[in-house]
């Protein structure tokens, strides 16, 4: 999946995440910068993992995530992911009316 503008996904609520994602130009390095702020540092690195997961799932290679985590879990970090990067690939309407691909298909 090619990102192709910013967007974000998710609020800075007790138990949710705030995902932005940006294009890379092309030649950047690193091609892929995932970026975890945490409220609870022995969390990070699960945040991280359930984000890499995501990105690997739909294809993101290039990109430039960044997750302001609240002790959201692993479901819903991975949610966020996934809508940001839909959000930002063109592949879902950016108003929110729903996604233009249907979740069965990310499976």
């Amino acid at each position: 999946m090619e990102i192709t503008r910013s967007a974000v996904a998710g609020t800075l609520e007790s138990c949710d995440s705030a995902v932005s994602v940006e294009p890379r130009p092309a030649g950047a390095q690193p091609a892929l910068e995932l970026v975890v702020e945490s409220s609870d540092s022995r969390f990070a690195g699960k945040v991280r993992q359930a984000a890499l997961s995501a990105l690997a799932e739909l294809g993101v290679t290039r990109a430039r995530v960044a997750i302001r985590d609240r002790s959201a879990l692993d479901c819903t970090v991975r949610a966020r992911v996934l809508a940001a990067c839909l959000r930002a690939s063109g592949d879902a309407p950016s108003d929110g009316s729903g996604p233009a691909t249907p979740w069965e298909a990310l499976r």
